[in-house]
């Protein structure tokens, strides 16, 4: 049984995650593991007299309670939910629950209707895609019904997103979703003709370890866009997606694949969730 991961502070926004991956557990018989990081320092859970202890003892309970609440909800009836709290906030521990629990999904909400653009940097779900070596799912909007039917996968297949390819390959396969994949050719300097287009994407599957080159190649779709972001948001319509894929460099985060107005529109404007792979 798969296991899908929900980080929560209890806020409003930290629910419609849990609402999503509530809907897509139970259409993919998975159990779901809430994950809440309480921020408290070792030096604090050594029991003295100061006051720091009986402090730290507060927040603990605390969040036991605040459990109690969140996850008292109708949506939630069947599934199996497991909730664990994490004293540290040190995000590169995040992998050491990933891996203890057999997690494949994390599923994280964004703030409003900017997207991500508040939270690209320097907050906890940029800092839990930018460690975690499973997917993460972000959503906006409050999840209504389940939608995971069609996922695009854009990239510039280059050689350095062949591991980004595989793990979403092997995602789409494991959660049985649809993929699209999509090399957007906008105009300008990074306009590639026919041939030189043909070469690109024999060379990503040949050393991706495709056995027939050719026909992985015909499954992308060349799409010509005056940019790529508009492109990809295009695409997406037309095949009506129900997420984005978008690989990212674990060191610099999402902007290390969606630079300047990239980052800005897919981030901020895409009205469907966006999934991320770390390269």
């Amino acid at each position: 049984m798969k296991t899908i991961l929900i980080p929560t502070d209890f806020s409003e926004h930290s629910e419609n995650a849990l609402k999503a991956a509530a809907l897509i557990a139970k259409h993919q018989n998975a159990k779901l593991l809430v994950l809440h990081v309480a921020g408290i320092k070792d030096s604090s859970l050594i029991k003295n007299n100061d006051e720091s202890f009986t402090e730290t003892m507060f927040y603990i309970r605390l969040a036991e309670k605040n459990f109690g609440e969140f996850l008292n909800k109708p949506y939630l009836k069947g599934l199996s939910v497991s909730q664990i709290i994490k004293k540290n906030t040190n995000f590169s521990e995040i992998n050491e629950v990933l891996t203890e629990n057999n997690v494949s999904l994390i599923v994280m909400s964004s703030h409003g209707t900017s997207g991500l653009h508040e939270i690209v940097i320097g907050s906890n779900t940029e800092k839990v895609i930018r460690y975690s070596n499973v997917p993460v799912l972000v959503i906006k909007e409050v999840a209504s019904q389940y939608k995971m039917g069609i996922g695009v996968y854009t990239s510039d297949f280059s050689e350095d997103s062949i591991e980004a390819y595989k793990t979403a390959k092997e995602f789409f396969k494991e959660w049985q979703t649809t993929m699209k994949m999509v090399y957007i050719n906008p105009n300008g300097r990074k306009f590639k003709n026919t041939r030189e287009l043909d070469l690109m994407l024999t060379n990503f599957f040949t050393k991706a370890g495709e056995k027939d080159s050719s026909e992985f190649k015909n499954n992308v779709t060349i799409y010509s866009e005056h940019s790529i972001e508009k492109g990809i948001f295009n695409f997406s319509q037309d095949v009506n997606a129900d997420f984005i894929v978008i690989p990212t460099h674990a060191r610099q985060g999402i902007a290390s694949i969606l630079k300047g107005s990239l980052s800005e529109d897919v981030a901020n404007h895409s009205m469907i969730p966006v999934l991320t792979i770390k390269i």
